[in-house]
């Protein structure tokens, strides 16, 4: 079953006068528990993918629905409270507040939330427990190792239950260590918990925890079946 779906869309940019293309008819299916790879040279859309399926970006044309709900045809007001309950986003650079601890880091989704304190609370225990850090809630970032950062904002994303996790290049700023700790975590988020993931990546290494890898090539997708042969979508 699809969770999201991708159909004919087109995405351009304007620099100056030329009109950049990065996708000219795109249609994709990701499936409901899948967990996929994005690969691909810096600049092919691999971001801009995960931000048109976030509803951070819209498309020039053409259609984008997560489990049903029609992201590219939402307005700015329903986008925001559709995308803290169905999305969590996971970035390079961890993008947490310094001045926060860990658990008021993870808290940050739910406040959107018609949740009381206690719940939140509860909420916010279980998801940093999932990724190990039950004892460092009351740390702040600058406390944490980079690996431990990362897993913060792990927890953050997964805090509210989502639908969907983006991650872009999650491992990116992470020693080898801390990397394989952080894909191990995604696994289990993958198979224990039934979590729909995709992953923007430039590690090879990292693409192969994934099921599946995509290759974006002048705006195709180009997918790396479990047997290594090719197949354009």
């Amino acid at each position: 079953m699809a969770l999201v779906e991708i159909r004919d869309v087109h995405k351009s940019f304007q620099r100056d006068t030329q009109k950049i293309d990065v996708f000219t008819g795109l249609d994709i299916d990701f499936a409901e528990g899948s967990f996929t790879a994005l690969m691909g040279p810096s600049g092919s859309g691999k971001s801009t993918l995960l931000n048109l399926v976030a509803g951070l970006d819209r498309p020039t044309q053409g259609t984008i629905a997560v489990a049903g709900s029609p992201v590219s045809a939402m307005r700015a007001s329903e986008l925001a409270p559709w995308r803290a309950q169905h999305v969590g986003f996971v970035f390079q650079s961890y993008n947490l507040l310094p001045v926060l601890t860990a658990s008021q880091n993870v808290e940050l989704p739910l406040l959107l939330a018609p949740l009381s304190k206690k719940d939140r609370q509860e909420r916010v225990k279980l998801a940093l427990d999932i990724v190990g850090l039950g004892d460092r809630a009351d740390h702040f970032p600058r406390q944490l190792s980079g690996g431990q950062e990362q897993r913060v904002s792990i927890a953050r994303a997964i805090v509210a239950d989502p639908t969907l996790i983006l991650l872009d290049e999650p491992t990116g700023q992470l020693d080898g260590k801390s990397s394989q700790e952080v894909l191990a975590l995604l696994q289990r988020l993958n198979a224990e918990f039934k979590k729909t993931i995709i992953m923007v990546t430039h590690d090879a290494h990292a693409a192969e925890k994934a099921k599946t890898t995509l290759h974006l090539e002048k705006g195709d997708l180009i997918e790396k079946r479990p047997s290594g042969a090719m197949a354009a979508l």
